[in-house]
């Protein structure tokens, strides 16, 4: 389970994020990582969806999309902004703790889990994300990298847990790997963790 204290930061943190900066929020894209990807619509999970940027983007795309998240905060933003772009009957909110949350077996065309501050083994958390996706179904993680390889510097994820290259693949055992790789990071400087896997 995540560290009650960590999960109350965070509750705190997006509560006066959007508290302050609401509008800043609602202009933030969804990943590139995500919406450089040409599939046909059917179910998603966006877990660990925060404001709801690519639950959104999905949504408006046809998908249905079950979106989980530990921040009651984030996800009022969320639905409220789902409700008002009419997409509202496209999703379904979920407020669930990642480190303990189980999806669906065999269930999601796609599951994107992008930047989650993992609590406990990786390996475990991506087997679980892994096992919500539907044969021949789609897993795309991403995680920030604590270090930039570049500099040596810390980067904003230091001290904090995320996917990496090496513990994604060695959790997906079969899996075609269509993507599995560091790329720097657009904003903020690092490098990105990027795996996309398709299940067999």
């Amino acid at each position: 389970m995540t560290d009650p204290g960590a999960a109350a930061f965070w509750e705190e943190r997006w509560s006066g994020v959007l508290r302050e900066h609401a509008d800043v929020v609602a202009q933030r894209p969804p990943s590139a990582y995500l919406t450089s990807m040409d599939l046909l619509p059917g179910k998603a999970l966006d877990a660990g969806c925060g404001h709801g940027a690519e639950t959104l983007w999905l949504a408006e795309r046809g998908w249905h999309v079950t979106a989980v998240d530990f921040s009651a905060a984030a996800l009022t933003h969320a639905s409220a902004a789902a409700e008002a772009a009419g997409l509202a009957d496209r999703v379904d909110w979920v407020e669930g703790d990642l480190g303990v949350w189980a999806p669906e077996q065999n269930h999601y065309d796609l599951v994107v889990c992008l930047y989650v501050h993992v609590a406990g083994s990786v390996t475990e958390m991506v087997r679980r994300m892994a096992s919500g996706v539907a044969p021949g179904g789609t897993l795309l993680l991403a995680g920030h990298q604590p270090v930039d390889p570049a500099t040596g510097a810390a980067t904003a994820a230091a001290g904090q847990v995320q996917v990496s290259v090496d513990d994604a693949v060695g959790a997906l055992g079969g899996w075609t790997f269509l993507v599995a790789e560091e790329r720097p990071r657009v904003a903020g400087g690092g490098v990105d963790a990027v795996v996309l896997a398709q299940r067999p």
